[in-house]
């Protein structure tokens, strides 16, 4: 299976997990261990990785080889993520970042594509690479692309809702448009929507709430990381075309009876 590559990074998993949900760093670090994911996005408002002073999940990771993306969940303006990521590369050195901005954080947590755009621009020009978290809207993500993103990151449907990919023809449309990695992020409620998210091509998923609050988040990561394999071969395989009638899996031409 073949590399995933986002600006200057590469990665040999396709599967990005999340850290918030969990009941401790311990059980955290465990899921992502089994998932086999070599990211994992921290919302740096609300999990520490900046204070030493405190318990810090990086120590949990600082020797396995998963890459900390800081997200900026709970920012509501882009001057409000801009300056969340320059803090954050600051007090750690890192430049790989998820960009969101939310523009109904009452109901939907629907991004505000509008200021992420804005965000983006800035940020990419201030040398960061950027995974932009985004509505499945084609437009938009080449917007984002043209603004600097380095990925584009569409909801499959709302955050933390389980519902799996509610319009899989915009991930065509998305990977139509645009020319850098599309991530398939949000709304992830089991291992067959990651497989489906990669089989319509989609080069990579990130979940959070369906691996931390499954009844067994060990096991679910595993079958995350099953999943996201077994989708991403079928891709590159290339499935059959679907035909209204049947077709004998045993041709009768040239039989002799």
């Amino acid at each position: 299976m073949s590399k995933l590559k986002i600006g200057n990074y590469e990665f040999d998993s396709r599967l990005i997990v999340g850290s918030g949900k969990y009941p401790d760093f311990q059980t955290t670090y465990d899921a992502t261990i089994a998932s086999g994911a070599e990211m994992i996005t921290v919302a740096v408002r609300r999990v520490n990785i900046t204070n030493p002073d405190e318990e810090n999940l990086m120590d949990y990771f600082k020797n396995s080889n998963v890459k900390f993306l800081p997200n900026s969940a709970g920012c509501t303006t882009a001057d409000e993520a801009i300056t969340l990521f320059r803090l954050t590369r600051e007090a750690t050195g890192i430049d790989l970042i998820k960009l969101e901005v939310i523009g109904d954080t009452a109901k939907t947590l629907y991004p505000d594509v509008i200021e992420t755009i804005k965000a983006c621009e800035v940020l990419s020009k201030e040398g960061f690479t950027i995974m932009a978290y985004t509505n499945d809207d084609p437009i938009i993500a080449k917007r984002l692309e043209d603004a600097g993103a380095n990925a584009i990151m569409p909801l499959a449907s709302p955050i933390g809702s389980g519902l799996g990919i509610q319009n899989r023809y915009n991930v065509h449309f998305i990977k139509e448009a645009v020319n850098v990695p599309v991530v398939v992020d949000a709304g992830i409620g089991t291992a067959s929507d990651a497989s489906i998210a990669m089989e319509l091509g989609a080069d990579a998923v990130l979940t959070n709430t369906a691996i931390a609050q499954a009844k067994n988040p060990i096991m679910m990561a595993e079958a995350m990381k099953n999943a996201v394999i077994a989708g991403r071969l079928a891709y590159e395989a290339g499935r059959i075309a679907k035909k209204p009638y049947a077709t004998a899996s045993s041709p009768t031409e040239g039989m002799i009876f």
